[in-house]
């Protein structure tokens, strides 16, 4: 066996369908594109999606409510009390100690702490927003809530500064 002698295995590779090559070929005359109408015509048949051949959309026949405001902050991640039981006691909780352990996406986004579940352990949490009741908690547990500026607050000053 010599490289030049490889072939595929017969039957395993299909012949190209050739269209628009003549009436011997059975591709030939309309090109497999059948008579007349939109999808026959050279540029047709893209309509995008939705289109229900003329008919009035369906995205077009529901009512719309509401809108997205363009001057919207990003909103506060949020993270529930007993997610913080991960954290050693007496140890400093930061948003970017919370993006690491996967609680937080981004750490660019505010961190809001709220109220849910049960603090095991006294921590020193450092948060955007705080809820009254994760404060109470985070308190009758020996820690402390300390509210931090986010840093989009921070460039917001600096620009309405200038």
């Amino acid at each position: 066996m010599r490289l030049n002698e490889l072939r595929p295995q017969t039957g395993s590779r299909k012949k190209e369908k050739r269209i628009g090559r003549g009436i011997g070929s059975g591709h030939g005359k309309t090109s497999t594109k059948g008579h007349k109408g939109g999808l026959a015509r050279s540029g047709g048949g893209g309509k995008g999606p939705g289109f229900e051949g003329g008919q009035m959309p369906l995205i077009r026949r529901i009512p719309k409510r509401g809108f997205t405001s363009l001057y919207r902050d990003d909103a506060a991640a949020v993270v529930n009390l007993q997610s913080l039981n991960r954290f050693e006691a007496k140890s400093n909780v930061t948003p970017e100690q919370l993006k690491g352990a996967g609680l937080v996406r981004n750490s660019a986004v505010a961190v809001k702490i709220l109220g849910g579940g049960e603090l095991s352990k006294p921590l020193m949490i450092q948060a955007h927003q705080f809820s009254r009741s994760a404060v109470e908690k985070i308190q009758k547990a020996g820690g402390k809530a300390e509210v931090i500026k986010p840093a989009s607050a921070i460039k917001d000053g600096a620009q309405k500064a200038k």
